[in-house]
């Protein structure tokens, strides 16, 4: 049996009306000084909260000048939402004082697990899919969202094992998690693919399963394919099948901030920003079927 959601999905759609973000770009460090020097047009860019929630130095300097210019989104790794234990309170006050320093109108971070009693695993783990996970995680979620004033959306992540206690598909718990929750998706769609793969379920089953006014942003990466499984590196450029699921996504969601994550081999900045681009062309098939 469903339980009824704590906030309605009518309720969220005013709090991520920010389509006009359109195609961002993850800021890298090798990419911080052609950005400063050339100023290149960029709807926006995404930190990593974590590089940049420190008393000061060049990391803050740096993100000064880059806010100057640009606008910003924060995305985080380690608030691990769905661990047992409470959230970290230094962790929240730090991120706090980051998003009144960057305006950032939304922030995202991943649904999933990275810490047991205190120690940190520094990465991403997937959660067992139950509802008394749900239950903590959304309870969670709301916490810091309430603490840091202003809408949080959680990240699906790319797996690489189950849990057989699960009790429900992995969409089923990412909704019953953002229903309890009140909050956004941030829809990684090569995260979605590649975890189809894995594990062998259908990539448009999980996609048309998320409501569409839930999604406040969309991530866009490459992977590396191996003999059994695909692993999700960000050191390659976007697939075709991944930009078929993207496509199918916008046409579902309508236009939606787009952001192309390349984190690793991390080639010139024209090439990242060429790639991140390539998103535009589907952005119209969108704006079409809503008029």
């Amino acid at each position: 049996m469903r339980i009824p959601a704590i906030f309605p999905a009518s309720r969220m759609t005013p709090r991520f009306a920010n389509s006009h973000y359109g195609i961002g770009v993850g800021l890298r460090t090798p990419h911080i000084g052609h950005i400063l020097e050339h100023k290149p047009v960029v709807s926006w860019f995404e930190i990593i909260s974590e590089n940049y929630m420190v008393g000061g130095g060049r990391p803050l300097a740096v993100l000064d000048r880059i806010l100057e210019q640009y606008k910003v989104v924060q995305h985080g790794v380690s608030l691990y939402l769905g661990s047992a234990e409470p959230l970290q309170r230094d962790h929240l006050r730090r991120l706090k004082s980051l998003i009144r320093r960057t305006g950032t109108p939304w922030v995202t971070d991943h649904l999933c697990w990275g810490s047991v009693d205190g120690r940190y695993t520094h990465d991403l783990l997937p959660m067992p899919y139950t509802f008394e996970a749900a239950r903590w995680t959304a309870r969670k979620i709301r916490q810091a969202q309430d603490y840091l004033e202003v809408p949080l959306a959680v990240e699906n992540v790319s797996s690489y094992a189950e849990f057989h206690v699960s009790e429900m598909t992995e969409w089923e718990f990412l909704n019953e998690v953002v229903e309890r929750a009140g909050c956004g998706v941030l829809l990684d769609v090569n995260n979605i693919y590649v975890s189809s793969r894995n594990h062998g379920f259908d990539p448009l089953t999980y996609l048309n399963a998320i409501p569409p006014e839930r999604v406040a942003q969309i991530h866009l990466a490459g992977h590396s394919k191996f003999e059994k499984y695909i692993l999700d590196t960000h050191d390659h450029p976007v697939t075709g099948p991944v930009w078929k699921l993207y496509q199918q996504a916008i046409e579902r969601c309508g236009p939606t901030p787009t952001l192309l994550e390349w984190d690793d081999h991390i080639p010139s900045f024209e090439e990242v920003h060429r790639e991140a681009l390539k998103a535009q062309a589907y952005l119209p098939v969108a704006e079409a079927a809503a008029t």
